[in-house]
Parts: C-alpha cells; sequence; structure tokens
C-alpha cells in the first residue's frame, strides 16, 4: 500500500513537470515590462479570499461563504472575523498580527503613491485583521491567541463554510506570558492607528489606546506564547516562537514610538536594546523574527530625525543590507540561479517580499536624507536598493527560468494547484450540499486544476534551483500564505507608481 502511493505521488509529479514543460515554455528574452497596477490590485484582493466571520454585500471573491461564526464560543465571546493564515481554516494570532502591521506599514510608506482605490482596498484589508485584533485584547489580562485546532484542521480537506472541526480557542491569561504575540498585536494596532489618522480618527485612536494596552500585557508578563502549555501543542509546530519573544518587545515599543511620539517608547527601545537582544539575528526578518525590519523602522528617526542615541540599530540595519548585496564583502545571502533570494525551509517567497520591502524603505529614507550606505568598499546608493528589489519583484511575477508567475491569476501562466482548501474545493455557490472532512480528499489528490482562482495569491515558491512543480501535495512550495502577501503589497505600490525605474 505505501509503495503504490509512493507511485501514485511519482506518477503525478511527473504527470505535472509535462503539463508544464507543455504549457510553461519560458520566454526568450525576459525582462518583460510588467503591470505593477495590475498586480497590485490582485495582490490586495488575495485577503478578500482569506477572511473569515460573516461576508460583505461587496465581497469580490464571489465564491467564497461565511464561516467560523461560532469562533469564541468555549469563552461566551465573539471572535468571529479575522484570515485564515494560508490553506487550511485556523486563525493563528502570531501571523495574522504580523500580517497586519507589514499591510499597515506598506500603506504608511507607500500609501500617497497608491492609486485612490487601492489605498481603499488596502486599508479595508487592514481594518478586516484589526477588528478582529482588537477582540483579542478586549478582555483584561488575556489576549486570545488562536481559533482552531490545527491537528484536527490539518486530518481534513474542508471548505471553511464546511467547517465541522473543533473550533476551540486559546488565550492566555497573566500572569501567564504571551509577549510575542501581544507584542505583534500592539506593533500591528498602532502601525493600523497611523495609517486609519486622517480618514477615521476616531478608530485611529481605539487603536492606538489598545496598542498600548497589549504592549503592556506583553512587557508585564514576559514569555513566549507558545511556553504555554495550554497553548504549545497546537501552536507548534506551525507557529511556535522558535526566536524568542524579546524582539516582539522592541518591535511593538518602536511602532508605539513612531504612533505616539511618546519619549516613554524611544527611552524603552533606547535602554532595552541590548538586554532585549537587538544586536543578535539582525539578518531575519518575517512572521517570528522582527530583527531586521525592527532595526529598519528605528532607523528612520536616526536619518531623518538625528536620534543619535539610536545609532546602534541602523548600523544593524545597514548591516543585514550589506548582506544582500551580491557584491559586498559582507553578502552572505543565497540566491537560485535565477536570481531568487533563497532560504531553506518552505514558503520561501515570504523572504523575498519581506527583503524586497524592506529595501524599499531603507531606499526611500537614504533618498530622503541624501545618503548612502557604505558595504566595504562597495557605494550602496538607493537606486542599488531599488534594483535589488525589482529583479525580486520581477521574478515573482514571471521574470524566472520557469516562465512563470508565482501569482495566482498575474499573466497567462501561473500555479493552478495551489494547496488552498477553498480554491482547491467545489464552491459553495456551485455546490451548496456539505462535503465532509475525508470527502475533500479526493479533490486533494486530483491532478486537476483548482476549480476557484484565488486571485493574488502568492505560493510558497520554486526550491534552489528555481524548479517548480505545480503539486497541491507539495504545501511547502505550492501553499499561499498572508504574510507572503502583506509586504508585497508596498512593494507593488511603489513600482506601480515607477514602472519605468531602472
Amino acid at each position: 500500500m505505501h509503495q503504490s502511493m509512493k507511485m501514485k505521488k511519482v506518477l503525478r509529479s511527473l504527470f505535472q513537470i509535462a503539463v508544464f514543460h507543455v504549457l510553461l515554455k519560458p520566454k526568450a528574452g525576459l525582462g518583460s515590462s510588467h503591470d505593477y497596477g495590475d498586480a497590485l490590485s490582485k495582490a490586495i484582493i488575495f485577503f478578500e479570499g482569506q477572511r473569515s466571520g460573516f461576508l460583505p454585500e461587496d465581497q469580490r471573491v464571489s465564491w467564497r461563504g461565511k464561516s467560523g461564526l461560532s469562533d469564541g464560543w468555549n469563552y461566551n465571546t465573539d471572535l468571529t472575523g479575522g484570515y485564515y493564515d494560508a490553506g487550511d481554516n485556523v486563525k493563528f494570532g502570531f501571523p495574522m498580527a504580523f500580517t497586519t502591521t507589514m499591510l499597515a506599514w506598506s500603506v504608511l510608506e507607500f500609501g500617497d503613491v497608491m492609486p485612490p482605490n487601492e489605498l481603499r482596498n488596502a486599508l479595508v484589508a487592514i481594518r478586516w485583521a484589526t477588528d478582529y485584533l482588537l477582540k483579542t485584547v478586549s478582555q483584561p489580562n488575556r489576549i486570545f491567541v488562536q481559533v482552531g485546532d490545527p491537528n484536527s484542521d490539518h486530518e481534513c480537506w474542508e471548505r471553511p463554510e464546511d467547517m465541522d472541526t473543533a473550533r476551540t480557542t486559546y488565550a492566555v491569561d497573566a500572569p501567564n506570558a504571551a509577549s510575542d504575540v501581544a507584542g505583534e498585536t500592539a506593533a500591528a494596532l498602532a502601525a493600523a492607528s497611523m495609517a486609519f489618522r486622517s480618514s477615521d480618527p476616531g478608530y485611529s485612536e481605539t487603536l492606538r489606546r489598545n496598542a498600548i494596552t497589549a504592549f503592556q500585557f506583553a512587557d508585564n508578563y514576559r514569555g513566549a506564547y507558545s511556553d504555554n502549555d495550554n497553548v504549545k501543542y497546537n501552536a507548534c509546530p506551525y507557529y511556535c516562537d522558535f526566536d524568542g519573544y524579546q524582539d516582539e518587545l522592541l518591535w511593538g515599543a518602536a511602532w508605539l514610538r513612531r504612533a505616539t511620539q511618546d519619549d516613554n517608547f524611544l527611552n524603552y527601545i533606547q535602554t532595552n536594546g541590548k538586554t532585549l537582544g537587538a544586536d543578535d539575528n539582525i539578518n531575519e526578518f518575517g512572521w517570528d523574527n522582527k530583527h531586521a525590519g525592527l532595526n529598519v523602522l528605528v532607523s528612520k528617526e536616526v536619518i531623518e530625525g538625528n536620534m543619535y542615541s539610536l545609532e546602534s540599530y541602523k548600523s544593524s540595519a545597514e548591516s543585514f543590507i550589506c548582506t544582500l548585496i551580491p557584491e559586498s564583502p559582507s553578502s552572505h545571502i543565497e540566491y537560485t540561479p535565477g536570481g531568487l533570494v533563497y532560504r531553506p525551509g518552505g514558503s520561501n517567497l515570504q523572504h523575498a517580499t519581506s527583503i524586497a520591502f524592506l529595501e524599499l524603505v531603507y531606499a526611500n529614507y537614504l533618498t530622503h536624507a541624501s545618503q548612502a550606505i557604505n558595504c566595504g568598499n562597495v557605494y550602496v546608493s538607493a537606486q542599488t536598493l531599488r534594483q535589488h528589489a525589482k529583479r525580486q519583484v520581477d521574478y515573482i511575477l514571471g521574470d524566472n527560468p520557469m516562465g512563470l508567475s508565482y501569482m495566482v491569476g498575474y499573466s497567462n501562466y501561473y500555479p493552478q494547484r495551489i494547496h488552498h482548501r477553498g480554491s482547491s474545493l467545489p464552491s459553495i455557490k456551485d455546490h451548496p450540499q456539505f462535503i465532509a472532512c475525508k470527502e475533500g480528499s479526493i479533490y486533494y489528490n486530483s491532478t486537476n486544476p483548482n476549480p476557484n482562482v484565488l486571485v493574488g495569491a502568492i505560493v510558497g515558491g520554486p526550491d534552489e534551483n528555481d524548479d517548480y512543480v505545480d503539486d497541491r501535495v507539495d504545501f511547502r512550495k505550492s501553499e499561499p500564505t498572508t504574510y507572503i502577501n502583506a509586504p508585497f503589497v508596498g512593494v507593488l505600490a511603489y513600482f506601480a507608481a515607477n514602472p519605468n525605474f531602472s
């Protein structure tokens, strides 16, 4: 039986490769001009496909329906809404908060160059998350960190609209600690408070106030959320805090400093930088490790505000940037033969989108102050950073050895069999009959394209050799996530406004 299943998988992979070689002939002379505005629009629409809860009348991903309507039941509280993080039906608070921070940062840095309708859509995407995050911190000395039992969820291949798996709510109560999730939630609410400041001052103030409360919880009760016995076997191994909670304390404080201009938060990041490890792991950035993003964020005050007491953050930011530049003496990041940033571990495009984002943000800071970076004997200008970021963007959109767009729905050639329950099962609109947990397996194992196109979804991406097999089963490559897309919104906004940048 085991050999038979193995042979099926081999045959399926061979079939997918054959299909790709027939359909996806790499185009000669890549270096095409891309429609970044179209890609931006689609990157934002994707979030509507990830929505949980009651869906509004203006829902644009029409094959989705309402779901998770009892979320919060075991605490007798309303935890509807928010986003499913990827291709399953669980709401993980840690990556959702990070996604929200990155969407808000995208708007703060690049919202002024977004087309007005896309700025509105981006704010709607942020608010869908912040409305939920506000619920997670609505009770004193408690934070809700997750909804949905991932172990039972992952046993099923089931539409979110049909979910009959355990919708367990996981909370952390003081004096137990959740500094990572609470710190990231504080960052998300603080960043979003600035994004809404002009369009909805009342909502902005609510976000700011709750950000401070979330940060106080994070700082007063220090530790990782996934160390709590009631959480660890359900958060792990999916979204364990592998890198420690200290970076989220600095990250949350840095965002609150920017949002409030309160010197207490400035003092916090000045005095706690060393003790909380601001100089550690400075070359990482993602849902678990905030160091590179923290250093870039704080550098703004040094470069534009001459706040030299924060110089160590700027030095760390520039050390990180020098590792990205292949000509730099300190370069050590890995690239595929086709030029894509590559880090092992799956969902690799999260690194490409977040690094490109940080490069563009730092380039803006350098431009504003007419500065550049010295990486040993190599002079790195804002233009160098933008060119490097553009190579990552163009690779994702199709300028790669496969000739494939890794964004679903962009161009004529993109992954058809993404690892995503709602996309791969018949829509509730076309097939209203219930599809039970194991009944979905035939769709999971099918070699047919997904019936519902999850427009704008960016998959995990190719391997270290630029190879990609369009296989739903290979979730490390074929599963989209919210935190791949979130920084890409800002990146695409920049290039949509500057399409002829070279």
